[in-house]
């Protein structure tokens, strides 16, 4: 008699207790280097992008060893080739730019307007764009990539499986907005997530989500 099949992974409910979960690694990484920092000297920026990478690490290794998922299958599950994808499907993708900054940044210019940011906010979103190494690494090269396995390759992979279309890649939007832990990410990731999630839904690859995520 074949065994029942398990429901995929994960659900809403286990979804938010994974990015509880990395969240508390980013932590617990970051608390060890901030005490360790007098031999390493890293940077604010640098500590967070450390522990970012170390946290997401340490989750990602433990889920795709339980879910027994690949790399291949977590970055590009889509029968296209790797290369075909990123030829004729990012390109257009990246046309989306435009559009989509002038969006958010109208939303967010209407959203100041009316919740004026506070001085911490106003410091975080400023070694953001700082113009580091540090801080380009940090927001252009290592948030897309670890949000996007998180988000797209893990998450609503698993949402696709388990809920109707748009519940799935609306309920990932959601998450993703709110894990960002303030209004304005909020918006910006609600929005970003939505546009993203429909492109993995149609590609069913990272390569072009991260390629529009970074740019």
């Amino acid at each position: 008699m074949p065994s029942p099949q398990r429901p995929a992974f994960p659900s809403a409910t286990q979804a938010v207790l994974l990015y509880l979960a990395l969240f508390l690694c980013e932590l617990l990484v970051g608390a060890v280097l901030r005490d360790a920092n007098r031999v390493f000297g890293l940077s604010t920026m640098q500590i967070g992008v450390l522990s970012a990478v170390l946290g997401n690490g340490l989750v990602f290794a433990v889920v795709m060893q339980q879910q027994k998922l690949g790399w291949r299958a977590l970055f590009h599950p889509s029968r296209a080739s790797m290369r075909a994808t990123l030829m004729l499907v990012v390109p257009p993708a990246l046309l989306l730019v435009p559009a989509l900054m002038l969006a958010i940044t109208c939303a967010i210019n209407l959203l100041t307007l009316a919740l004026p940011l506070s001085a911490w906010e106003e410091a975080m979103f400023s070694r953001m764009a700082d113009g580091s190494v540090a801080a380009v690494l940090a927001v252009c090269v290592m948030a897309p990539l670890l949000e996007e396995m998180l988000f797209r390759g893990i998450v609503l992979r698993g949402f696709l499986q388990r809920y109707g279309r748009w519940q799935a890649i609306l309920m990932s939007a959601l998450l993703f907005g709110a894990a960002h832990m303030n209004i304005y990410q909020f918006v910006v990731g609600v929005a970003m997530g939505t546009v993203l999630g429909w492109l993995y839904e149609r590609t069913r690859s990272l390569i072009p989500c991260i390629a529009l995520h970074a740019a």
